[in-house]
């Protein structure tokens, strides 16, 4: 049995719209429970390219965001959403 997937960390800043993609990508697949592999397949693209989306290495085009939108089943604009901050303090 594989190991379970590990989410985004909600801790580190989003200084850039590249940080933004990567973080949501990773969220929507985790959510999915797709591997990156998987999720490549169903993009059309390759893991390693996932994976460099995921860290903010490579500067993805809108047809790729496209892809990647349609293989997570979410509109493509919603991984260029800049999530909000989880508050850690008690209310």
């Amino acid at each position: 049995m594989p190991p379970p997937l590990k989410g985004p960390d909600h801790s580190k800043p989003l200084r850039s719209l590249r940080e933004v993609v990567a973080f949501n990508v990773r969220v929507f697949r985790v959510e999915k429970g797709l591997s990156q592999e998987r999720l490549g397949f169903a993009a059309d693209l390759d893991r390693t390219f996932v994976s460099q989306v995921e860290r903010a290495t490579v500067n993805v085009s809108v047809d790729n965001i496209e892809k990647l939108a349609e293989s997570l089943e979410v509109d493509p604009s919603l991984l260029l959403v800049r999530p909000v901050p989880i508050d850690a303090s008690p209310g």
